[in-house]
């Protein structure tokens, strides 16, 4: 059968994956992003994961009918270009990303919006398939949505479902967008830690750089946020019911609007924090949610962290060849 393969590429990982005909999962591998730099360097990171995912499986690249691509940042599918992503290092417009791949791995490339693909893989093969319509909601290095109505992704005119900017505060926080009180500025793990970082500086104390130290990281990842709040860490745990807040305002604004069946919680975070998480989050929206007395139904994503490169793939629809 056919092989085809995907990539999530996201703040902190690239996922790969390589997917049969029957849409099940044959073999899968994960590398860190790059952090310093460029486009190049990140290119190079998920040809090689994605090599090393066709390898555990038996195949060449050359040999898969396409690879898929789910990125965040401004992505033309049509040209295959990726524009200023953000959380990634050195990147400044738009750069080639489609054929760069292609021709590292000897196959056609194509590009998505990564949380889009997501939510699209969720409502064809996971949690979403008995609904049709849902809201996507990724909590990882930032908030995405994505949108399905009528069976249908919802894209608006290409940048639907960045619920991530969705106000929950006037003049709050800065965001990383670089505008104030977005849901991603008290949300997005990437701004957390630096909101832990500054709470450290005015002499809070947490585990949290420690756990991150033992563990060999960098940088906060979903990972060392569980561990912390299983510690106890206080600050942690502070800095958690401050985004578990932020996410029920932002989401619920965004049901107020869409009237969806159901929320499907996903991205590194929702799936580390997994079903708790889920029910936090969902009580966190009862306050403001206008139709309290039907709510949608919330449900943890069910193909957890192979959702970004599973649908990712799903872009991949017909055999094609590299000329």
């Amino acid at each position: 059968m056919p092989a085809r393969g995907g990539i999530d590429l996201g703040g902190t990982k690239i996922q790969a994956v390589v997917i049969d005909a029957s849409n099940e999962v044959l073999s899968e591998a994960r590398h860190d992003t790059p952090t310093s730099g460029g486009p190049p360097d990140v290119a190079e990171a998920m040809a090689n994961a994605l090599t090393e995912a066709a390898g555990a499986a038996g195949v060449e690249t050359d040999s898969l009918i396409g690879v898929g691509v789910g990125s965040p940042g401004a992505v033309d599918p049509a040209a295959g270009t990726l524009s200023n992503p953000p959380n990634l290092p050195g990147w400044e417009g738009a750069y080639p990303l489609a054929s760069v791949l292609s021709e590292k791995l000897g196959t056609p490339a194509s590009l998505g919006n990564d949380v889009t693909v997501a939510t699209d893989a969720e409502a064809k093969l996971g949690a979403g398939r008995p609904y049709s319509s849902l809201l996507g909601v990724f909590w990882g290095s930032g908030v995405g949505g994505g949108i399905v109505l009528d069976g249908k992704e919802w894209n608006g005119r290409g940048a639907a479902g960045e619920i991530g900017h969705v106000v929950v505060e006037l003049g709050g926080a800065r965001c990383g967008c670089g505008r104030k009180g977005c849901m991603e500025a008290y949300a997005g793990r990437t701004r957390m830690e630096a909101y832990a970082r500054k709470r450290v500086e005015k002499g809070d104390e947490t585990q949290l750089f420690e756990i991150m130290e033992k563990r060999g990281r960098d940088r906060l990842t979903s990972s060392v946020w569980a561990r912390a709040l299983d510690h106890g860490d206080p600050l942690a745990h502070k800095i958690m019911r401050r985004a578990v807040e932020a996410l029920g305002a932002g989401v619920a604004s965004c049901l107020n609007v869409l009237d969806v069946e159901a929320v499907i919680i996903g991205g590194g975070l929702g799936v580390r924090l997994g079903e708790d998480y889920v029910r936090k989050i969902e009580k966190a929206v009862m306050p403001h949610l206008f139709m309290d007395s039907r709510p949608p139904d919330f449900l943890l994503s069910e193909l957890g962290d192979l959702g970004g490169a599973i649908g990712a793939s799903l872009l991949v629809t017909e055999p094609a060849r590299v000329r």
